[in-house]
């Protein structure tokens, strides 16, 4: 077993495609029948609402935009109405189901002692949801939503906050995370990291980790 292998005592997780459910396409086919019916139009809405999670949603990420706001501009820049923007919005909490496959990944390295917390691009109103519905959430040890910090992964301070917030050793934690970017920005400053493609792709990550047998 390596050094790192043998020295991590610290699992970060992120929310979205890791320990919940989070399928953007099928939502905006689901909200907008009327503008979503195959594939192609499904991508073409993916990226204007979402805008890879860049532009308007990054900025409800960050919590410097609210929800009526948000949905005048998403209205205004892609020629939806603001209903059906906020159609879209208001479903997002339930399409974020718990995943049981990672969900048993955590109790599992709970019952091993490790400390585990949470980093997540998540809204402030997504979150209270979240923590309203779900105990598992609660049982962190503490967790950071870009909401309520307005700041958001990948940048470097949310990163940085979170390893004075939580007390890290860098080299002593691992780091779960759907997006490329988030997972490089953590490796950059010394995180291991699990890029979770899916659950086992997570699961994997672990073993290689010798986090998980």
């Amino acid at each position: 077993m390596s050094e790192a292998r043998s020295t991590i005592d610290t699992v970060v997780w992120d929310f979205g495609a890791v320990l919940f459910r989070w399928r953007p396409r099928v939502l905006l086919a689901a909200s907008l029948p009327s503008r979503v019916k195959d594939d192609i139009s499904a991508a073409h809405w993916h990226e204007q609402f979402f805008q890879s999670f860049g532009g308007d949603w990054a900025e409800f990420d960050r919590g410097t935009v609210e929800v009526p706001e948000l949905a005048r501009r998403i209205a205004r820049r892609t020629g939806l109405s603001e209903a059906e923007a906020l159609a879209v919005i208001d479903a997002v909490p339930h399409e974020l189901q718990p995943l049981p496959d990672t969900l048993a990944l955590l109790h599992g390295l709970h019952e091993r002692g490790l400390r585990q917390f949470y980093l997540s691009n998540m809204p402030a109103p997504y979150a209270d949801h979240l923590e309203r519905e779900y105990a598992f959430v609660r049982d962190f040890q503490d967790g950071l939503f870009s909401g309520r910090v307005q700041l958001i992964k990948p940048d470097a301070a949310i990163f940085a906050l979170a390893e004075s917030t939580f007390g890290l050793v860098p080299e002593r934690t691992v780091f779960i995370d759907d997006h490329p970017k988030n997972v490089e920005a953590a490796r950059a400053r010394g995180w291991q990291a699990v890029l979770a493609t899916n659950g086992p792709a997570i699961r994997q990550g672990l073993v290689e980790l010798g986090l998980v047998a």
